[in-house]
């Protein structure tokens, strides 16, 4: 664990099993941060400039100090240096990959300066997020409750900020796990399709040989996703014609394949939607990987 913080803006290693936040730090206490969670492979983080990008929207969004990104990636290589052994899958040694930055303390205490701080966190991949990848999930749709394209007219909202608030996220999951599920993918009102809980929603269509790759529209208050935008870019390269929505359940139940993509299980097939089972093309997995690999 590397942190970056007023008085070693550099960066310098820390224990993790020592004290290292306040109790009255506004990223503990309410959630008052950003994050990016990235995968390294072999010690080398995927997508690194894409995540930096998000990363720098992020803090700009929450008003936080715009993050140095020389310094975080000369962090990032000490961090993956000194890291413990990572998970070895099929496509080599993975490790999850985090930063942080919190408001902080509103004022100095215990020796801890005031201030927003980054922190970088390295772990193994789990086996549960390698599985899920090799084995596809079960998903549910479920009602966001309200769209997220109406957030966008008021800055306060932070749409499309990746926040550390993401108790809503881990109850969803906790929810959709309860009715024997892996995931869910939320809809609006209208049952428009936006997101997965922790990820981006890819479709694929492929008709009298026109090959289709569709996601949800990605400025309607959604996350952007890097691992769907470094798919669709490959994608776009090799032929396949992109759409951005709009996407309903109707679309999902009729395709050649869907997906949720994100940084660290990379692509996960959705093989049965609400219980009912999805067309699944290993093929297609495979060459989606395959576009993630290239870069």
């Amino acid at each position: 664990m590397i942190l970056l913080n007023s008085e070693n803006p550099q960066g310098v290693a820390v224990d993790p099993a020592q004290p290292l936040i306040g109790v009255e730090d506004q990223g503990f206490t309410r959630g008052d941060g950003v994050f990016e969670t990235m995968l390294a492979v072999n010690r080398r983080v995927r997508k690194l400039d894409m995540h930096l990008t998000r990363f720098e929207s992020s803090a700009r969004m929450l008003d936080l100090p715009k993050p140095d990104l020389h310094q975080l990636r000369e962090a990032l290589a000490s961090l993956l240096d000194q890291a413990v052994p990572g998970a070895h899958t099929e496509i080599g040694e993975e490790h999850i990959v985090k930063i942080i930055i919190s408001r902080g303390l509103p004022h100095a205490s215990a020796g801890m300066p005031a201030g927003p701080y980054t922190l970088l966190i390295a772990s193994p991949v789990p086996e549960t997020t390698v599985n899920q990848r090799q084995n596809g999930v079960k998903a549910m749709l479920l009602p966001r409750g309200h769209d997220p394209a109406d957030n966008t007219a008021y800055p306060w909202l932070l749409a499309g900020a990746k926040t550390l608030s993401y108790a809503v996220n881990m109850a969803v999951l906790r929810y959709v796990h309860s009715h024997g599920a892996d995931d869910a993918i939320f809809m609006t009102d209208n049952r428009r399709i936006l997101e997965g809980a922790t990820s981006s929603v890819l479709m694929a269509r492929i008709e009298h040989g026109k090959k289709m790759l569709y996601t949800p529209e990605p400025n309607h208050g959604i996350l952007p996703g890097t691992t769907q935008g470094a798919i669709f870019e490959a994608a776009r390269r090799d032929g396949w014609e992109l759409g951005y929505g709009p996407l309903y359940p109707q679309d999902l139940f009729e395709s050649d394949g869907v997906w949720l993509s994100s940084s660290v299980r990379l692509l996960a097939p959705v093989t049965r939607l609400n219980g009912t089972a999805l067309a699944h093309d290993a093929q297609l997995t495979h060459q989606f990987l395959e576009y993630l690999a290239q870069g």
